[in-house]
């Protein structure tokens, strides 16, 4: 695939000049464009007979943190139940009317591998409320939501917890393969002979960790490397990605000291001060971030630790319902959940292509096009990832080639994408990030006059997730 789309790379979107210009569209929106986006949409709604909407009543989320700071003596857990008790005390739902929690995470503590149900017994929801954990990747939080979402339309329940959580200051690190059949062969050992005998079999080798790493397994290759190697496919340059970075942690310092994060609660740190924001949100400047090395495909790589998305523990909480019920409680939702789909493709050459392949999909379930989109909100694992990912959207000879398809979606245009930040600067909890883009396109809906937001996430084993989300009529 690299060589093919290096072939014929002259047929997509100019790369320098197109970014430079959406770069300068996107902070500098003009006061036109400011005030077109909060005149009120009138738009058919998603509503399907028949079919029943579902709601989303509040979203939130502790503070995203840099791994190694604030909660790094924490278990995930903890993160789990403080963004759930921030989601009880924000919402007051009696617990006992909660009827079932679903949790998303990646790396998983062995001591919590339900971490779902250990945080709602901490949080003090019944113990009558079953709980379960899925794992997705980077979209097991879309995975817990979308859960919800079929268990609601199901008939099996009415009120539905969804969130998760990813804690990367405190990983498994296990010993080798080597070591673990020794020491289990020597905890079945009887007598001190035995004993004895095996322990005299362990080698220096033996005590070498297995360290988790973020790798493909049937590929081995890092996510740092694909996305190196995507972002030189699509002729994604360096300066391209420091400026997509960059605009990010700018849109996201401008979010936070307007106060615009509504989806995030105080959490006090056991033994520390009150955590009340995200501490990876850095502007920096082109020229601080050009003195960076190739983080992973060296020496001549684009991708850099500035224009990562950075290990970050987190968590999140979203209560969703049913429609009929969430009035008959008095609660007036945020938003409608409305279509969604999952798409997967060739992990080794697409691993982060999934919202190319996932927007299409969604919009033609939902009869729509990226014009009647009033807000994006795509994860950003990598500047260059992003920056690929709408180039592939903006061609038609990818679509044909690649997607079956008889021409492009579109790209979506930079004013209304990732206009409060993304991942690059709020940070990254692999398995809690996608509450968070749901419940920021349902707060920007709410503040821009919009309608109808997409959700977007690439996830590791080249797998993807989009959902559309409809503001709920003020």
């Amino acid at each position: 695939m690299t060589s093919m789309l290096t072939h014929t790379i002259r047929n997509l979107p100019a790369s320098s000049a197109w970014a430079a210009r959406v770069f300068a569209r996107s902070l500098s929106c003009s006061p036109q464009l400011q005030a077109a986006a909060v005149q009120p949409k009138s738009k058919k709604t998603l509503a399907k007979s028949g079919v029943k909407n579902i709601v989303v009543v509040e979203g939130v989320r502790i503070p995203f943190l840099q791994s190694g700071t604030s909660y790094a003596d924490l278990m995930p857990h903890d993160l789990a139940r403080a963004a759930l008790q921030g989601l009880l005390n924000r919402t007051s739902v009696p617990k006992d009317v909660v009827d079932y929690i679903v949790y998303g995470t990646v790396i998983q503590e062995v001591k919590t591998s339900n971490v779902a149900r250990e945080a709602a017994l901490g949080a003090g929801f019944s113990d009558k409320t079953p709980a379960h954990t899925v794992t997705m990747a980077c979209i097991s939080s879309n995975q817990a939501m979308t859960t919800g979402v079929g268990l609601i339309a199901a008939g099996q329940c009415d009120v539905v917890v969804a969130g998760g959580v990813e804690l990367m200051s405190d990983v498994p690190i296990r010993h080798s393969r080597k070591m673990r059949k020794t020491m289990l062969t020597l905890n079945r050992a009887k007598t001190l002979g035995q004993k004895l005998a095996v322990i005299s079999k362990i080698r220096p080798d033996y005590f070498a960790p297995e360290l988790p790493a973020v790798a493909e397994f049937s590929t081995s290759e890092t996510m740092g490397h694909s996305a190196d190697r995507l972002a030189a496919a699509f002729a994604v340059s360096r300066v391209e990605q420091d400026e997509y970075a960059l605009r990010s942690h700018t849109l996201a310092k401008k979010a936070q000291d307007g106060g615009l994060l509504l989806d995030v609660v105080p959490f006090k740190v056991p033994g520390r001060d009150t955590v009340t924001k995200d501490n990876g949100i850095r502007p920096s400047s082109m020229e601080q971030m050009g003195k960076l090395k190739p983080a992973f495909v060296k020496p001549y790589g684009t991708v850099t630790a500035a224009n990562s998305s950075f290990l970050t523990d987190g968590a999140s909480a979203m209560l969703i319902m049913s429609e009929e019920k969430a009035l008959a409680m008095g609660y007036k939702p945020k938003a409608y959940l409305r279509d969604f789909v999952y798409v997967s493709q060739d992990p080794k050459d697409q691993l982060l292509l999934g919202p190319t392949y996932a927007t299409p999909k969604v919009l033609e379930k939902a009869g729509l096009t990226m014009a009647d989109i009033d807000v994006f909100e795509f994860h950003e694992a990598f500047a260059g990832q992003i920056l690929a990912n709408l180039k592939a959207m903006d061609s038609d000879w990818f679509a044909q080639n690649y997607m079956g398809r008889k021409s492009k979606v579109g790209a979506p245009p930079l004013e209304k994408f990732n206009t409060w930040g993304g991942s690059l600067s709020l940070g990254h909890p692999f398995g809690a990030t996608g509450c968070r883009l749901a419940i920021t396109a349902a707060h920007r809906l709410k503040k821009e006059g919009g309608q109808y937001g997409l959700v977007a996430a690439c996830a590791a084993g080249g797998q993807g997730h989009a959902m559309l989300v409809e503001l709920y009529p003020q």
